[in-house]
């Protein structure tokens, strides 16, 4: 891969998330999320860790738009915390919190860096979940006021807007399997939550250009290629049911063929309650996709009953079939990415791809003030190849975003898995660059790898 460059154009960058870094959860009037229940009730977090302190950016941002400035990346995808700006999500609006956001924003474009604000990554807030949430429509006609507040204050600068960061984890993961807030385990409500995820995402969509002239409007999506453990029929079929229930169930309402007929049929009375027009809603038109990808998905049919009828392997599965695995147990194929990549061109035609997660965790050790994490290096070099491949066949890929700029609060695991190019020590709160950053420094810098 030595010496392969990219357009003169690309975006380059790196991502964080609100109540990952931010810290200073009760302060300047910002109210409770769900993700401050969530990680306060006991046995919900590794270790009862928090979103507290976490990173304590609300106080060091100015220092980590620096550190950003000298690692040369000319974007940065962050999001809005909902309750910093509307602390029971309706309501009076809080100042003091819009005033962080305007402040950051100022101090990145200083600093030649383009900011991409993503308005929901996750952390509603509770007021809002006391009402029902996202399983209740009023939430999806909440967040379309909130885009607005966010862009009137922002629009002018801001050009590059994410409604919404992995529907399919706030929603599933949040509402299905429970191990993220709100911890709720009902598929029926599940399925309501990401619909209204998605309405949301479509009925703010004109908001956004409203208020912020020649802006760019996407949303975020975490996908995966699906394949099958065998050739078995059985398992060729589980893996086209994940598929429907990972990807097509998001891709396809947003670029308007409404939900997977297959997943219909398997959900049946499961599926949420809709109204006419919702489709076209959803279906507003984007100006980019955002893709989160870190790993593929191997699946069989389940052995015992599911609501998917369908299972993963385990991770000790991967590892036997000669997977690498990250310390999440995640298996590391970059081919997959390329795979990925011409599968939604081919499949979807967006006008324009981002790479908007792209990472690894592992068990960082800091020795004599150093972290020599070169297996984050050759995962974001294979990874980059592949973006680059896909550039070579057609895929109009535009910028790639490094997950994390720094380690953070990695939700129900804590603080104890470490995605960041930067290390953070928690108890001095001090940001070192590993090695993967001065890679990436130098990867930047050149324009390729």
């Amino acid at each position: 891969m030595t010496g392969r460059t990219f357009p003169e154009q690309f975006v380059w960058g790196t991502a964080t998330a609100s109540y990952q870094i931010e810290g200073a959860v009760r302060e300047d009037g910002r109210g409770p999320s769900i993700w401050d229940t969530f990680s306060h009730t006991p046995g919900r977090t590794y270790n009862g860790d928090t979103g507290d302190v976490a990173c304590d950016h609300y106080h060091r941002w100015r220092d980590d738009v620096q550190l950003m400035r000298d690692l040369g990346v000319n974007a940065y995808r962050f999001s809005v915390a909902w309750p910093r700006v509307r602390p029971n999500g309706g309501g009076a609006i809080n100042s003091a919190g819009l005033d962080f956001y305007d402040r950051l924003v100022d101090a990145l474009l200083a600093a030649r860096i383009t900011p991409f604000v993503t308005l929901y990554h996750w952390d509603l807030p509770q007021a809002l979940q006391d009402r029902g949430g996202w399983a209740h429509r009023d939430t999806a006609e909440m967040f379309v006021e909130y885009a607005d507040i966010v862009t009137r204050r922002l629009g002018d600068r801001v050009k590059h807007w994410i409604t919404h960061n992995e529907p399919w984890v706030a929603s599933l993961i949040g509402h299905f399997e429970g191990i993220h807030a709100p911890g709720l385990r009902d598929l029926r409500v599940a399925l309501q939550a990401a619909h209204h995820l998605l309405l949301s995402h479509g009925m703010a969509a004109s908001a956004l250009r409203s208020n912020s002239t020649h802006c760019r409007v996407g949303i975020t999506l975490n996908l995966t290629p699906v394949k099958p453990a065998s050739d078995s029929q059985a398992d060729i079929e589980a893996a086209q049911r994940y598929d429907g229930f990972h990807n097509r169930w998001f891709l396809d309402p947003v670029f308007g063929r409404g939900y997977p007929e297959d997943v219909q049929a398997f959900y049946g009375n499961m599926m949420p309650e809709m109204q006419p027009g919702d489709a076209a809603a959803i279906a507003a038109p984007i100006d980019f996709l955002g893709i989160n990808y870190y790993f593929p998905t191997i699946v069989r049919a389940a052995r015992d009953a599911t609501p998917v009828a369908c299972e993963t392997l385990t991770t000790d599965e991967y590892a036997a079939a000669g997977y690498t695995t990250t310390a999440m147990g995640w298996p590391v194929d970059a081919g997959a990415l390329l795979e990925l990549l011409t599968r939604i061109q081919n499949d979807y035609a967006p006008p324009a791809i981002y790479i908007t997660e792209n990472g690894a965790a592992f068990d960082d050790q800091l020795v004599n003030g150093e972290v020599h994490d070169t297996q984050r290096i050759a995962y974001l070099s294979d990874h980059l190849g592949a973006a680059r491949d896909a550039l070579d066949v057609g895929v109009p890929l535009w910028g790639y975003f490094a997950w994390s700029l720094m380690d953070n609060f990695e939700w129900s695991f804590g603080y104890s898995k470490r995605f960041g190019i930067v290390y953070t020590d928690y108890a001095t709160q001090q940001r070192i660059p590993k090695a993967s950053a001065r890679w990436y420094q130098q990867v930047v810098g050149g324009g390729g790898i």
